[in-house]
């Protein structure tokens, strides 16, 4: 049985979403304080973590921040708020996914699924895949420590990043445009916002470029999509 938290301060939704996800098998812990949330999060194993924003003690994003520096779990964010700039915020601190309210509660449960079987299959590609190193020019994949280098320098990416790199990269030269890449990376075809896809795509481009010239290596093919060039 998967294990979820769920940090919410509105108790009435709190249990709605843990009731659904309960009939579909999943063990739901809800903490309504913020830090107590983090604590918890970074204590125990849990498989998913869902995460409001707005909490009365601690911010969410600040909360996504310290359990993604630590380690590496699906993190769905949860808010009213429907600003771009919450999504690109919280999409570029970890976060998987950003869920705006209000949403429905199987909504949110197929977002959950889609998350949970993603890594689960992340995890068995791990263990198929271990010694594998895919090298193009300067930049080294690591594929079984999960890692990046550039001239032997290692730069830190988020797991989707990471998948998203490895991804293009082991199929260069090809245009794949935003909802394949959404398909593919987030397992999900249309429940969820492409504009994920752009947010990533603009992180792995600053981090690839603060360590060489890696300009071009992920082209924008403007109406079409991107690509990964050799």
């Amino acid at each position: 049985m998967k294990r979820i938290l769920l940090v919410e301060d509105e108790l009435e939704i709190a249990e709605l979403e843990r009731d659904y996800l309960e009939i579909n098998e999943m063990e739901v812990t809800i903490e309504r304080n913020g830090a107590r949330g983090l604590e918890l999060a970074l204590q125990d194993d849990f498989d998913l973590i869902i995460l409001d924003i707005m909490l009365p003690d601690m911010s969410g994003f600040d909360i996504c921040r310290e359990i993604r520096a630590k380690k590496e779990v699906p993190i769905l964010l949860v808010s009213a708020r429907k600003e771009d700039i919450d999504k690109i915020r919280g999409l570029g601190l970890g976060a998987d996914d950003y869920i705006t309210k209000p949403f429905s509660p199987s909504e949110l449960v197929a977002r959950v699924k889609a998350h949970l079987a993603r890594y689960e299959r992340l995890a068995k590609n791990n263990i198929a895949s271990q010694n594998e190193i895919l090298q193009v020019h300067d930049l080294t994949l690591d594929l079984d420590g999960r890692k990046v280098f550039v001239a032997d320098q290692e730069i830190i990416f988020t797991t989707k990043e990471f998948d998203l790199l490895v991804f293009l990269a082991k199929r260069p030269n090809r245009v794949w445009n935003k909802e394949q890449l959404f398909e593919q990376i987030w397992g999900m075809q249309a429940a969820g916002d492409v504009s994920t896809v752009v947010v990533h795509i603009r992180k792995i481009r600053e981090k690839l470029e603060s360590h060489g010239d890696f300009s071009e290596s992920i082209e924008t093919i403007w109406g079409a999509g991107y690509r990964f060039n050799l």
